[in-house]
C-alpha cells in the first residue's frame, strides 16, 4: 500500500507544464544545458521580469507595484520571502521572484462560479498545479456539492454558521486543527490563535513545523531564544560570511545584495552546500544601474564547499577541530574571556572535538580535510563572523544538533553579542517568523499563555496540540475532523503525499482561506469550503477606513505593509474578517470583541502589546521608518537558558553515509517556483527545460548504475519502518553533487517521504535526507 507509482502522483498533483515566468511556449523535449554560467539575476532576471510583466498583462500595475512593494510607510509587504527591507531606504529593494509572487496575485484572471459550474472536481483533479492556479483569483465563497461533485457558491454567513456548526458538534475541541501558512499578517495570527485557544486547543500547526522548527528549537536550547541574533547592518560590516544550505539566487533572492556588498569591501563569503547554486558564483544586482549597463559582475563567493548530503555537522565539527588545534599556538584562535564569562559546557566540547578523529571527519562530511582546514582558517582570520543557513541544514534527523553545532562555532569566538557577528537563519516565506511571534505555537509557553489569559479574559487550554506530522496522523485516525487552513497548500506542502490526502479526505470539513485555486481545494473532506481572502497587494478597507496589516521579517524587524490595488472581487474577505466571522459563529458566548477589532487593526496591536513581550506602545513603533525590532535577549548576551549561559552541545556525529547501493536523495525549490506555486517548468539556474519530474545524480553514481543522461529511471524511497514508496519514469541528469547523493524538486518527490521520516530532535519532516534506490526503468 505504500508504493505509488509517478503517474497515480502526476494525475493528484502534477505540476506545471507551460512558461509562466520566462521563455517560449515549452516544447515537449526536456532540455538540459548544463549548470548557469551567467551572473545570478542582472539581465536573465530583468528578461524573465519583463515577460512576466507582459504575459500577465501587467505593463501599468506591474511596474506601479514594483515601486511601492518593500516601500516603508506606504507600501505592501512582498508575499514572498522574509528577507529584510534595505536599511538605506533603496528605491528598488526587489527580486525576480518577488515581481512574480506580485503579478502571480494581480493577474485579470478570475474563478468564480461560471467556472466550477463548469468543472468537476474529478475533472480539476487531474489538471496540473500550473492549470489550476493560472485560472486566477477566487471571488467568492464555496461550498462542495457531494451529489453534482461541484463547487458551488455560498454566503459569507451560511459557510460561517457551517464552520460553527461542525465545530460545536464537536466531541473534543482538540478534533480540531488550525494551520497557517507564512504568509497571515500578525494581526491575523493573534486573531486565529486567540480563537482557536478560546475553542480550547493548542491544535496550531504551521509551515514552520517542516521548515525551520529545528532553528527555533536549536537556539531556544543554545541561547535562550528561538531566532537569530543579527539584523541586516551585521551582514554590512560582517567579515566573514559562511552560507550554509541556501539556494539564495532563488530562495531569497535580494540577499545577492548583501553579498555583492560585502565582496566589494572585502570580507570573506564561504557557501557551503551539496550543489553549487547560481548565488555562490557572481551576480549583477538589477537595481545597480551602472553595473547592468556595463554587464559587470561581481563575484559572491571566496570559497566553496560541497558537503555530502546531512554531512554539514561533520564539516563544522572540523572547523571547531581546526580552531582548537590553532589555540595550542595562537592564543587569538579563542575566545577564552567570552567562553569563560558567558558560557557553560566548553570543556566537554573540547573533550569530543578531541575525540573526534579526522579520518571520520572526512568520511561523514564528504570535504577533505585540507579544505575543512581552510575554511576554519578564514574564520580564525575574521574579527567578525556570520553563519546563515536554511532547510539544507534544517529537513534532516540531526538538524537540531547541527544548528548546536554552528551555535558551538559562533561561541568559540565570541561571535555573539557584537556587531557582524552571531547566528543568521533565512526564514522563507514573508511572516513565518511573525506567526510564531504572534502565538501560532503548539507548544506554548505557560507566560503566553497567563498573559493572554489575562488580557483577553479567556482560559487558554495548557495541553500542548498538534504540529503538521501530528495533524496528518490524527486525520487519518479520525481524530481530528475538521481542518481550517489560513494560506498555503497544506495537501502537496506536507510529507507522504498520499497519506496526507487520505487525511484530509477523512476528515468531516476541510476549509481552505485562499486567493487561487489549489490541490488542497480537491482533496477534501465529506464537507469542503473554500474562503476567498484579500492578496497581500489589495486594498483592505474596513468601519474606520484603509487598514494596514504587520508582518516580522527574518532578522526581527516588523513593519507596515498597506496595499495598494482594488480587490479582485467585492466579496473577499480579509484573513481578520473571516477569522472573526468564524468566531462569532462558533463561540456564540464570546466577550471577545470581534466585530470590533475587525473595524480597525489599530485594536488589535493595541490588545497585542499588551500580550507580548517587546511589542509594547506597538501603534508607535510600527510606524516609524522601517518599523521597529524585537529586542533578542541573546544579542545583549542575555541567555534565558537554565544555566544562564549560553550553552555549548556535546554529542558525537550521527552516521551520515548511506548504505552500500543506497543514495542520499534531498528535495528543492526550481528556480521558477514558490513554494507549492510553480510558474514553469524551467529552471534557468541549473539549465532545466520543460521538466519538473527529474533527479541530479553524480556522473559516476550514473555511470556505476548504467544511467544515462535523460534516462527513465525509478526511485524507491525506503522509510524508517521499513515500508517503500516509489515514484517511476523520472529523468536522470547528471550534476555536480556529492557522490552518493540526489536531488529533485517538491512538492513532486514529497510522495516519497513517509509520515514516520521526521527528526525525533524537531518533529520536522527529513525532506532533505532520504534513502533512495535509483535504477533504470524496466520500460
Amino acid at each position: 500500500m505504500n508504493a505509488f507509482e509517478s503517474k497515480q502522483q502526476l494525475d493528484e498533483s502534477g505540476t506545471g507544464r507551460q512558461d509562466a515566468g520566462e521563455g517560449p511556449e515549452p516544447k515537449d523535449k526536456p532540455e538540459f544545458s548544463g549548470p548557469y554560467h551567467h551572473p545570478a539575476a542582472g539581465w536573465g532576471a530583468a528578461m524573465s521580469v519583463g515577460k512576466i510583466l507582459v504575459r500577465e498583462r501587467a505593463l501599468l500595475d506591474g511596474p506601479r507595484a514594483i515601486f511601492r512593494m518593500n516601500h516603508e510607510g506606504k507600501g505592501f509587504d512582498c508575499p514572498g520571502c522574509a528577507w529584510p527591507d534595505d536599511t538605506k531606504g533603496l528605491h528598488l529593494d526587489i527580486c525576480e521572484n518577488g515581481i512574480k509572487h506580485v503579478t502571480w496575485e494581480m493577474t485579470h484572471k478570475r474563478v468564480g462560479r461560471e467556472f466550477f459550474a463548469q468543472h468537476s472536481v474529478s475533472e480539476l483533479s487531474g489538471w496540473t498545479e500550473f492549470e489550476l492556479e493560472n485560472k486566477g483569483r477566487l471571488t467568492e465563497p464555496m461550498v462542495y456539492d457531494p451529489a453534482t461533485d461541484h463547487y458551488v457558491p455560498i454566503s459569507w454567513g451560511e459557510a460561517f454558521d457551517m464552520i460553527g456548526r461542525a465545530l460545536h458538534e464537536l466531541d473534543d475541541p482538540n478534533q480540531a486543527s488550525f494551520y497557517t501558512s507564512g504568509r497571515l499578517g500578525n494581526e491575523a495570527t493573534f486573531l486565529y490563535q486567540l480563537m482557536a485557544r478560546e475553542l480550547g486547543t493548542n491544535n496550531l500547526p504551521d509551515c514552520s513545523n517542516m521548515c525551520h522548527e529545528a532553528s527555533g528549537r536549536a537556539m531556544k536550547a543554545a541561547l535562550g531564544t528561538g531566532k537569530g541574533t543579527v539584523d541586516l547592518e551585521d551582514w554590512e560590516t560582517t567579515d566573514a560570511l559562511f552560507i550554509m544550505g541556501v539556494n539564495a539566487a532563488s530562495n531569497a533572492p535580494r540577499m545577492l545584495t548583501a553579498l555583492a556588498e560585502a565582496h566589494r569591501r572585502g570580507a570573506q563569503i564561504v557557501h557551503i552546500n551539496p550543489l553549487i547554486e547560481a548565488a555562490a558564483t557572481r551576480t549583477i544586482v538589477p537595481h545597480d544601474i551602472r553595473d547592468m549597463a556595463m554587464f559587470r559582475a561581481t563575484q559572491t563567493s571566496t570559497m566553496t564547499l560541497q558537503p555530502r548530503i546531512g554531512g554539514d555537522m561533520a564539516l563544522l565539527r572540523g572547523m571547531a577541530k581546526a580552531i582548537l588545534d590553532m589555540s595550542a599556538t595562537d592564543p587569538k584562535a579563542l575566545d577564552k574571556e567570552f567562553i569563560e564569562r558567558h558560557t557553560v559546557g566548553f570543556e566537554d566540547y573540547r573533550e569530543v572535538c578531541d575525540a573526534t578523529p579526522w579520518d571520520e571527519i572526512e568520511r561523514q562530511s564528504g570535504v577533505t580535510r585540507t579544505d575543512i582546514l581552510k575554511a576554519a582558517q578564514v574564520y580564525r582570520d575574521a574579527d567578525r563572523s556570520i553563519i546563515s543557513w536554511c532547510l539544507g541544514i534544517t529537513q534532516h534527523e540531526h538538524g537540531v544538533d547541527t544548528i548546536r553545532e554552528i551555535v558551538n562555532l559562533l561561541l568559540m569566538r565570541g561571535n555573539l553579542g557584537r556587531e557582524g557577528a552571531g547566528p543568521s537563519p533565512v526564514r522563507g516565506h514573508s511572516n513565518v517568523q511573525g506567526n510564531r511571534t504572534c502565538g501560532i505555537d503548539h507548544r506554548p509557553s505557560e507566560a503566553l499563555l497567563a498573559r493572554l489569559d489575562k488580557v483577553c479574559g479567556i482560559n487558554s487550554p495548557r495541553e500542548h496540540g498538534l504540529d503538521t506530522v501530528a495533524t496528518i496522523e490524527a486525520m487519518n485516525r479520525g481524530d481530528v475532523k475538521v481542518f481550517i487552513g489560513m494560506g498555503g497548500n497544506f495537501a502537496l506542502a506536507a510529507p507522504d503525499t498520499h497519506y496526507t490526502y487520505a487525511g484530509l479526505r477523512n476528515c468531516e470539513l476541510t476549509v481552505h482561506v485562499s486567493t487561487k485555486l489549489n490541490r488542497s481545494h480537491l482533496v477534501h473532506g465529506r464537507q469542503a469550503l473554500i474562503l476567498p481572502c484579500l492578496g497581500r497587494t489589495e486594498k483592505d478597507e474596513q468601519e474606520n477606513g484603509l487598514q494596514s496589516t504587520s508582518v516580522e521579517d527574518s532578522m526581527s524587524m516588523v513593519h507596515l505593509s498597506v496595499g495598494m490595488k482594488k480587490p479582485a472581487s467585492p466579496d473577499l474577505l480579509s484573513e481578520p474578517a473571516i477569522i472573526a466571522g468564524i468566531a462569532k459563529a462558533a463561540l456564540p458566548e464570546s466577550n471577545t470583541p470581534w466585530n470590533w477589532y475587525v473595524g480597525d487593526y489599530d485594536r488589535i496591536r493595541d490588545t497585542m502589546s499588551e500580550v507580548f513581550d517587546g511589542f509594547e506602545d506597538f501603534n508607535r513603533r510600527v510606524r516609524l521608518p522601517l518599523g521597529f525590532r524585537l529586542k533578542q535577549p541573546a544579542r545583549e548576551l542575555v541567555f534565558l537558558t537554565p544555566s544562564g549561559r549560553a550553552e555549548f552541545s556535546a554529542v558525537p556525529l550521527p552516521d551520515v553515509i548511506p548504505a552500500p547501493g543506497t543514495l542520499a536523495l534531498g528535495t528543492m525549490r526550481s528556480h521558477d517556483q514558490w513554494n507549492t506555486t510553480i510558474y514553469s517548468d524551467n529552471d534557468r539556474y541549473r539549465g532545466i527545460k520543460n521538466l519538473r519530474t527529474l533527479v541530479f545524480m553524480n556522473p559516476e553514481d550514473m555511470a556505476e548504475r548504467g544511467i544515462k543522461e535523460f534516462d527513465s529511471v525509478d526511485i524507491v524511497a525506503t522509510a524508517k519502518d521499513g515500508s517503500v514508496r516509489s515514484v517511476e519514469g523520472y529523468l536522470a541528469v547528471p550534476y555536480d553533487i556529492p557522490r552518493s547523493c540526489a536531488a529533485g524538486y517538491m512538492p513532486e518527490m514529497n510522495v516519497l517521504c513517509a509520515i514516520g521520516d521526521y527528526s525525533t530532535q524537531s518533529d520536522q519532516p527529513i525532506m532533505k535526507h532520504l534513502k533512495v534506490t535509483i535504477a533504470r526503468s524496466a520500460t
